[in-house]
């Protein structure tokens, strides 16, 4: 990946004024964030430029307003609990452009925090309007960058501003676009990537970009279902899409083109309800029955991919292997999961995940502290692994 600019690249920054995009669209109740990780994520770039003597002035969008002001998508109350994980005081100012938001930062002290409104309040950020960008620019003396999860769109907070003053990549992004430069922009190989989930439809663009890239592709779920049917498996009545064959095979055909080994389930295991601790059996590909569904793949299968990982060098995963929300079809994706984590911690190999699917299953395993980096984004890692530009990413680059 070409270098992009990092904080301590900025320079002198005391007295400065560093607007930082960050992700705070946090889940909330009651007025209350039910869940901080984003808020945690945030916190080593802000402490890295407070330390650094400047200013920091947070934009983060919540919801979607509509370019409309909605009472309850106020950033107000997230301003008090990100001050707790911060651990200094996080003032607000209900408004992201004019004289009195100058004001207001003007008004803190050295290594103050300030949080402004709600980017999405203005209809112009959503359309990368220039003229917002150059009011939210003359508040600041440097832009910084924090929020890949919001890198696939270009809005004046996430990409337009960048083209306005001298840009950095925040310490998440930084850790964020090293850890995929890692993964596929210049990996170890061999390269084995693991893509599961219900549908091919929803990772044709993905599926096809990672057959170039990767030197091996195991596929899970209700994925791996249409590609067993497409090759003639009878799949009974699991989640199968049978009308994209002509799809699977054109990938079959790019993969044996680039080289790219497709794994796909040696065994399954078949239920005849879609529910948790149903009656389930481990069977061949030839012997799943009219009425039974796969649910999870079998241990055959957990064994191969268990073997291919031993193989590779870089792993990058999106997706459980079977329906990993329910026992005891949770099996293939916590084993091969438990087994990607050992090789990790030990060194043998540099394992990258992400999706939100994903990263539940890694910690329903227990294993997501061992992964060499798990991406929080969701759809920007996904427009990533599908090889698509990321505005965001590219600003920084420029």
């Amino acid at each position: 990946m070409p270098s992009f600019k990092r904080i301590p690249d900025a320079g002198n920054l005391t007295g400065k004024v560093a607007l930082v995009r960050v992700d705070f669209n946090v889940p909330m109740e009651n007025g209350l964030v039910t869940d901080d990780t984003r808020l945690r994520a945030a916190v080593d770039t802000v402490q890295s430029l407070r330390t650094a003597g400047a200013k920091v002035a947070l934009l983060a969008h919540f919801g979607r307003p509509k370019g409309e002001r909605v009472a309850e998508m106020s950033l107000a109350p997230i301003a008090g609990a990100f001050a707790k994980v911060l651990g200094a005081n996080v003032s607000f100012v209900a408004d992201c452009k004019g004289d009195h938001v100058k004001s207001a930062i003007a008004d803190l002290l050295p290594a103050g925090v300030i949080l402004l409104e709600n980017t999405r309040f203005y209809k112009g950020e959503e359309k990368g309007d220039m003229e917002l960008a150059k009011e939210i620019a003359a508040l600041g003396d440097l832009y910084v960058n924090d929020a890949f999860s919001a890198a696939h769109r270009r809005h004046v907070s996430t990409a337009v501003l960048a083209d306005l003053l001298p840009a950095y990549a925040g310490v998440t992004m930084e850790a964020e676009l090293d850890a995929l430069d890692k993964a596929l922009g210049a990996p170890e190989r061999p390269v084995m990537a693991i893509v599961g989930g219900a549908k091919v439809s929803s990772k044709i663009d993905l599926l096809k970009n990672l057959v170039s890239k990767v030197d091996m592709l195991a596929i899970g779920g209700g994925m791996a279902n249409t590609f067993l049917a497409a090759d003639g498996v009878n799949v009974g009545k699991s989640l199968c899409e049978h009308d994209l064959a002509p799809t699977v095979r054109e990938i079959q055909a790019a993969a044996k083109a680039a080289g790219c080994e497709i794994l796909l389930p040696k065994d399954v295991v078949v239920a005849k309800e879609f529910k948790a601790n149903a009656e389930n059996r481990t069977c061949g590909l030839n012997e799943i029955g009219a009425d039974e569904m796969v649910l999870d793949a079998g241990a055959a299968t957990i064994t191969y991919l268990s073997e291919a990982l031993g193989r590779a060098k870089t792993v990058i995963w999106n997706g459980p292997l079977g329906a990993f929300e329910m026992t005891p079809f949770d099996t293939a994706t916590v084993k091969v999961a438990e087994t990607a984590a050992k090789l990790a911690k030990s060194g043998a190999l540099v394992a990258v995940a992400g999706g939100g699917d994903t990263v539940a299953a890694l910690n329903h395993a227990g294993v997501a502290q061992d992964f060499t980096f798990i991406s929080t984004a969701g759809g920007a890692f996904l427009e990533w692994m599908e090889g698509k530009e990321l505005p965001g990413v590219e600003a920084l680059l420029k």
